[in-house]
């Protein structure tokens, strides 16, 4: 049974710092790609970057020059840097694995079968 486990978030102020770390088990092989997600209150679930497991990378636009998203394959975890973040940055995120049975989400200009989630940790950015 795979299962994904976050952790990293927390409250900063404006133009501060986290990394989000997310650890995959249960796969034989390791996924194909993973990504990170979020859902602010009252909006959907937004992709935010994905990496391939040969290390192609997308990213939305939002995120692009303030996000790094990296990964430790003999680790099956991925990591999300983010820096000089905003209020708008604020939400949920979600760690997504691959998963050829899963439903298709969209990451940048790229969609993805993701079926494994994890829990969710919260970024909170205040001014």
């Amino acid at each position: 049974q795979v299962q994904l486990v976050e952790s990293g978030g927390g409250s900063v102020q404006v133009g501060g710092s986290l990394r989000l770390s997310c650890t995959a088990s249960g796969y034989t092989y390791g996924p194909n790609y993973m990504a990170w997600f979020r859902q602010a209150p009252g909006k959907e679930r937004e992709g935010v970057a994905l990496i391939y497991r040969d290390g192609d990378i997308v990213y939305i636009d939002s995120v692009k020059g303030r996000f790094t998203i990296s990964q430790d394959n003999t680790k099956n975890t991925v990591y999300l840097q983010m820096s000089r973040l905003k209020p708008e940055d604020t939400a949920m995120y979600f760690c997504a694995a691959a998963s050829m049975l899963g439903s298709w989400y969209r990451v940048g200009p790229t969609t993805a079968r993701f079926g494994y989630w994890g829990q969710g940790t919260q970024v909170t950015v205040s001014s």
